[in-house]
């Protein structure tokens, strides 16, 4: 494990702000499946309190960051929609050297 960490922030495009309280969950990839290792929420300014991966506990692999944005919208008023355009977002990325 090494020094590296992994943060987020996230913007509100279509209100111009923040996106406070969206739920972002972290999964660790593994062959064909996947685990998760934390769940947090935005704050007032988009970004979660602590880093998603903190110092200390990066490792090499695959990860996922998996956005709630339908869950967001929803409690931001947003208009309803069946399908949502947006609702869950995933980013994977993978971690080569620490």
């Amino acid at each position: 494990m090494a020094e590296g960490y992994v943060t987020t922030h996230v913007l509100d495009a279509g209100r111009g702000c923040p996106a406070a309280g969206m739920r972002i969950e972290l999964y660790r990839i593994e062959g064909e499946g996947r685990s998760l290792v934390r769940s947090v929420t935005t704050n007032s300014d988009g970004r979660t309190d602590a880093p998603v991966i903190p110092k200390g506990e990066m490792a090499v692999g695959v990860y996922e960051l998996m956005f709630h944005a339908g869950d967001y919208l929803d409690a931001a008023g947003g208009p309803a929609e069946s399908p949502r355009f947006l609702d869950l977002i995933p980013i994977r990325f993978g971690v080569a050297d620490l």
